[in-house]
C-alpha cells in the first residue's frame, strides 16, 4: 500500500469510528514530506494535517482561496514547483473541500464586495472568473488544479500529484484524482519537432543560384502569342461616365487597451 492509499483507508477508519485508525509515517519515509494545497478557509485548521495522519514536520502547506491553480507557470505553480525542489517535497496534493464559498461567488457579488472595500469595478479586472479563478465545482476544480500541476514543466515527472476532497463537516477524505494511476498512465501526445535533418533537400539551398526567367514587364507569357488585354481593361470611350468613387468610410471607435493584471 502507497502513501495515500494508506492515508484515505486510516482517514475513512477513523471517520467510521476506529480509535485505532491510524499511520506509520516511518513506513512511507520516501514519500515524504507531502506538499498540499488547500483553501484558505479557518474551517481548515482543525482538519490538517491531522486529517491525513502525519506529523505536522512532514507536511507543507500551502493555501489561497478555493485551492485555485490558474496555469502550468502561475505564482501557485511557482511555490508547488518550490516546495519539491527546495524543501524536498516527494508527492503532491490538491485539496478542495465542501461548502466552499468561492464556488458560490458570482462574479457580481464580488463586483458588490469590492464596492463595499472601496475598490471600484472600474479598479477591478474585465474578466474576474478569469483573474479570480472562480467555480461552481469543487471537484471540477480539483481536477482542473491536477491537470495544471501534472503537466507543468515545473513539477518532475516522477511526483504524483493527488486530487481529494475534504467533507467539511466529518472530516472524510475521497478520491478525486488517483496520482499513482495518471502517474502509470501514457504521457499525451505532443508536437513532434521538426526534423531538419529529414529537410536534407533544403540544406543546400543557395538564394544566389534561383534564376529568374528574363521577361520584360508586358511581354506575353508565352513567345510569339500576342497580349489580349481584357474587356474591363480597356479604355473607355470619352462619352463614358467617369467611375463612381465610393463614399467615406467612417473611422471604427479606437481600442481601449486593457490593463495586465498578474496570473495567479
Amino acid at each position: 500500500m502507497r502513501l495515500f492509499e494508506a492515508i484515505i483507508d486510516a482517514n475513512h477508519r477513523a471517520v467510521a469510528g476506529d480509535a485505532n485508525a491510524g499511520l506509520h509515517p516511518a513506513e512511507f519515509a520516501e514519500s515524504l514530506p507531502v506538499v498540499a494545497l488547500t483553501c484558505i478557509d479557518p474551517r481548515l485548521n482543525a482538519f490538517f494535517p491531522n486529517a491525513l495522519a502525519l506529523p505536522a514536520e512532514q507536511f507543507i502547506w500551502l493555501r489561497n482561496a478555493g485551492n485555485v491553480i490558474t496555469g502550468a507557470m502561475s505564482s501557485t505553480m511557482r511555490s508547488l514547483a518550490l516546495a519539491c525542489a527546495v524543501k524536498g517535497g516527494r508527492e503532491i496534493a490538491i485539496i478542495g473541500h465542501t461548502d466552499c464559498q468561492v464556488a458560490k461567488t458570482t462574479a457580481a457579488a464580488l463586483i458588490d464586495r469590492f464596492k463595499a472595500l472601496g475598490v471600484d469595478r472600474s479598479r477591478l479586472p474585465d474578466n474576474l472568473n478569469e483573474f479570480f479563478g472562480t467555480f461552481s465545482s469543487e471537484r471540477q476544480n480539483v481536477i482542473k488544479a491536477c491537470d495544471f500541476t501534472r503537466h507543468s514543466p515545473l513539477i518532475g515527472a516522477a511526483i504524483p500529484v493527488h486530487g481529494l476532497l475534504l467533507n467539511i463537516e466529518t472530516g472524510r477524505l475521497d478520491w478525486v484524482v488517483n496520482g499513482y494511476e495518471t502517474l502509470a498512465a501514457p504521457a499525451q501526445p505532443t508536437l513532434a519537432k521538426t526534423d531538419f535533418a529529414a529537410l536534407g533537400s533544403f540544406q543546400d539551398f543557395n538564394l544566389g543560384e534561383m534564376k529568374f526567367p528574363e521577361m520584360k514587364i508586358g511581354e506575353a507569357a508565352l513567345p510569339g502569342k500576342p497580349v489580349e488585354i481584357p474587356a474591363p481593361m480597356m479604355a473607355q470611350p470619352p462619352s463614358a461616365a467617369p467611375p463612381r468613387m465610393p463614399g467615406k468610410l467612417a473611422a471604427p471607435p479606437p481600442i481601449r487597451p486593457r490593463p495586465n493584471f498578474p496570473v495567479r
